[in-house]
């Protein structure tokens, strides 16, 4: 995504439906990345040198949590404290993607550069969702 798609996003003036935006994208694109993990969990674990029964888990588990954040999204005031929750999970599994990639996976080097490009993406999503919470809450809600 680029740096214009991001601004059309977040282009209005109310920090409430810029939130609401971030947080529907990170549901989709989360969303999307579980789907192709449930759905190609074989071919995508030889490109990316990752055990497919990995692959199946952690497309489970995106599923799930892109529902939860979608619902998130959806509503028209999205409480701070499930936003934080969301910001911190998204930090977490940054850090947890990159840890594993260190410290335990053995992928290929396109799997290497994957678990780096969404580490990096899901870090972006925590630091938009984070910037536009403050921005909401220096508003009344």
């Amino acid at each position: 995504m680029s740096a214009t798609s991001l601004a059309v996003l977040a282009r209005t003036s109310d920090p409430r439906t810029v939130l609401r935006r971030f947080l529907a994208l990170d549901a989709v694109v989360t969303g999307a990345n579980g789907a192709a993990y449930l759905v190609a969990s074989g071919p995508l674990g030889s490109l990316l040198g990752v055990d497919s029964t990995l692959l199946l888990g952690l497309g489970a588990f995106l599923a799930v949590y892109a529902a939860g954040v979608g619902l998130l999204a959806a509503r028209a005031r999205p409480a701070a404290f499930p936003v934080r929750a969301v910001i911190e999970a998204n930090l977490a599994w940054a850090a947890l993607s990159l840890v594993a990639l260190a410290v335990w996976l053995s992928p290929t080097t396109a799997g290497a550069v994957w678990t780096v490009l969404q580490a990096l993406t899901v870090a972006g999503f925590a630091g938009l969702q984070y910037a536009a919470l403050k921005a909401r809450q220096g508003i009344s809600d």
